[in-house]
């Protein structure tokens, strides 16, 4: 999946093939969560976020858009912004978010299924903003809780530990970016961090005082929990210890939700393994897009 402020108001829209791009506001929250509804498995951090932030908040760290068909009915939605996020009906409508993505300055990262970012790729081939990094992902999914040996220090994270999760986290966010969120923006990157273990969404392993595991709530809705941030010490990988941490907290999370999923990059065969010891399968493939930088003054990092 998952700094600073949203777009700015002057953010693009208009008339992509003859049909209008809008910007969408609070008023749309239930067209638009309707229309994610649709797909749960693959809106929940759109969704998520919507129910967290509204439909305009700082907190989205972008806009949110909509194309809308010949009948005036929502042929797709996106997020526009430092994490960019499509659920689209057609061609044309892809192609209109592909052309705001474009003209975005602080578009950093596109998320979507595979083959969305194929065609994204495709239109985007003549554009300014060349990726930089391409990951291909496998999207696994858990529907069952397993039996499990329970992990007696595992628990939501308190904002006492905040100092003990950024570096971790931070660290997570370069290996796979290739950026360093504490480089760009540390104050804005904390504050984020703080807010999601005020949320309850950080769970942690504390021994002794060292951190030996972490895995973050990105997004909750009641159809699917997706998790990211997932974090194991050095002297416990390849032991198992992740996997029963990993069931511990989707076994708990599968009282409240229908699915729990998580991204994991396709290279990364151990984090693979420990997440098939913890009831995860895989549903499909998922590619994420680091774009080049065009960061203006004053836009969020």
């Amino acid at each position: 999946m998952i700094s600073a402020s949203t777009a700015n108001s002057e953010s693009p829209q208009g008339h992509f093939g003859h049909q209008p791009v809008q910007l969408l506001g609070n008023e749309h929250k239930s067209e638009v969560l309707s229309f994610l509804s649709a797909r749960p498995l693959h809106t929940f951090v759109m969704a998520s976020w919507i129910a967290d932030n509204g439909m305009s908040s700082p907190l989205n760290r972008g806009n949110f858009y909509g194309y809308r068909d010949e009948s005036g009915q929502l042929d797709g939605v996106a997020l526009i912004g430092h994490i960019t996020l499509f659920e689209t009906k057609s061609d044309a409508a892809l192609a209109a978010f592909t052309g705001l993505t474009r003209t975005c300055p602080f578009a950093h990262t596109v998320l979507s299924e595979a083959e969305t970012i194929r065609r994204f790729m495709r239109l985007n081939e003549n554009g300014s903003r060349a990726p930089r990094r391409v990951c291909r992902e496998l999207l696994l999914e858990k529907h069952v809780p397993e039996s499990l040996n329970l992990v007696s220090s595992l628990r939501p994270a308190t904002s006492a530990e905040l100092d003990l999760i950024v570096p971790v986290h931070a660290q997570l966010a370069f290996e796979e970016s290739g950026v360093n969120p504490l480089a760009v923006d540390a104050s804005g990157f904390r504050k984020r961090c703080a807010r999601r273990i005020q949320q309850g969404r950080v769970w942690v392993a504390i021994e002794n005082g060292r951190l030996k595991f972490k895995a973050d709530v990105v997004s909750n809705t009641p159809d699917v929990v997706y998790l990211e941030g997932v974090y194991v010490s050095a002297e416990h990988r390849g032991n198992g210890y992740g996997a029963r941490c990993m069931t511990q907290i989707t076994n708990h999370l599968l009282e409240q939700t229908k699915a729990v999923c998580i991204l994991v990059n396709e290279v990364n065969s151990a984090a693979q393994k420990s997440y098939h010891k913890a009831g995860f399968r895989f549903r499909e493939y998922y590619d994420t897009v680091f774009l080049n930088p065009q960061y203006e003054q004053g836009a969020p990092a």
